[in-house]
């Protein structure tokens, strides 16, 4: 499995961005976990199948609604521990 680390920054905070992340992330049948960082930044961790991940960033890129996503900076990551994906 791939496993990507990834640092979302713009008006991901505030706007359902955790929430939104978990739901797609499951359907798409990755495991991982997101996070909010003092910054105002969204932190997450995503692993499974190549194209579930191209398929998630592809996602974030847009975002929820009522996000405004200015940056993605993405790098390899060793995977979760635990299977599923969540909220921390």
């Amino acid at each position: 499995m791939n496993a990507r680390r990834l640092l979302i920054g713009g008006l991901v905070q505030g706007v359902g961005f955790r929430e939104w992340m978990v739901t797609r992330a499951r359907a798409l049948g990755l495991d991982g976990w997101v996070r909010n960082l003092p910054d105002g930044s969204v932190e997450a961790l995503i692993c499974g199948p190549e194209a579930a991940i191209e398929e998630m960033l592809r996602a974030c890129r847009r975002g929820p609604a009522a996000a405004s996503v200015e940056r993605i900076l993405e790098e390899w990551a060793e995977a979760p521990e635990n299977r599923g994906f969540f909220r921390r």
